[in-house]
């Protein structure tokens, strides 16, 4: 089992908001994201059945390197101070995304 059960401690599971700045790989639909500064390549492609996909200037939720869920501005400053007040983990999490590399 996991130690998260047997603690009874939910394990936590963040989609970070980041704006997409450019398009770098069209056929792998791979997208330069910005999030609080990191600039990381994502992938954009599990959003392109979801209304046409999204482009450079939107605002989309990633989770271990792909964008989920496109948002709004508002919604996404908004659940950028949400996770910055909720400390060590999106502290972990912008940590695991400096880590990461999609290419």
């Amino acid at each position: 089992m996991y130690s998260a059960v047997r603690d009874r401690t939910p394990a936590v599971c963040l989609a970070i908001p980041g704006q997409i700045l450019e398009i770098v790989d069209e056929e792998n639909r791979l997208a330069k994201v910005d999030v609080a500064g990191v600039r990381r390549n994502v992938n954009i492609g599990l959003l392109d059945e979801a209304g046409g996909g999204v482009g450079p200037g939107d605002w989309v939720l990633i989770h271990v390197g792909f964008a989920i869920s496109q948002v709004d501005e508002e919604e996404a400053r908004a659940t950028r101070d949400l996770l910055e007040r909720m400390g060590a983990d999106y502290e972990q999490e912008l940590e695991e995304l400096k880590a990461s590399v999609i290419e």
